[in-house]
């Protein structure tokens, strides 16, 4: 008596529309991530200069400012539709309060490490999902201004992560260090 095993059933790809293949996949239009990743970089870079080069971010008073901003997310917490929801409001009071020094150091160099890693082009989909981050923070926090305008554009940069950096130094970064699923040929034994 033989048994037959079931047979796998076929594994269906969806196509992506010739639209997003063309922006997401083709370098033909990389130009336009490089727009997109220059804007974005420019003002996370303005951003980080102004904190870096403020001792209330930066130096002797490190976390005043973040201090007021902090103290300013926690009154948008309360009432009967509060800006800040409680869930962010107690991490808010918990972990940065406690921390105001070392969070303030860390807000003002990932911002302006995320600007230059997006004007530069290099590892640009990750330093697109840390922009990314830090607006939804901000947005959490009850801070509009420009992040929604920049968490769109650095979602849109993350999809086009293979193309966003084609004009940049990601063009030979990332054949030569690969990706965390195909080494590149750094990491490949015999290849250089």
């Amino acid at each position: 008596m033989t048994s037959k095993s079931p047979q796998p059933a076929a594994v269906e790809t969806l196509e992506d529309p010739p639209v997003a293949r063309a922006l997401f996949n083709s370098v033909r239009w990389s130009w336009i991530w490089l727009l997109v990743r220059v804007y974005a970089g420019y003002q996370w870079i303005l951003a980080g200069w102004e904190k870096l080069h403020s001792d209330t971010w930066v130096g002797a008073k490190a976390g005043t400012a973040l201090g007021g901003f902090v103290k300013g997310a926690l009154g948008q917490a309360t009432g009967a539709h509060p800006n800040v929801q409680g869930w962010y409001a107690a991490f808010l009071q918990n972990a940065v309060m406690p921390h105001l020094g070392g969070w303030s150091y860390a807000v003002s160099w990932g911002e302006f490490l995320v600007g230059i890693a997006l004007v530069l082009g290099i590892f640009t989909g990750l330093a697109a999902f840390f922009g990314c981050f830090m607006n939804m923070n901000y947005l959490l926090s009850g801070a509009v201004s420009t992040n929604p305008v920049l968490l769109i554009l650095e979602i849109l940069i993350i999809l086009a992560w293979k193309t966003a950096g084609w004009w940049g130094l990601d063009r030979w970064f990332l054949s030569w260090l690969g990706t965390p699923w195909g080494p590149g040929k750094v990491f490949r034994p015999g290849k250089t």
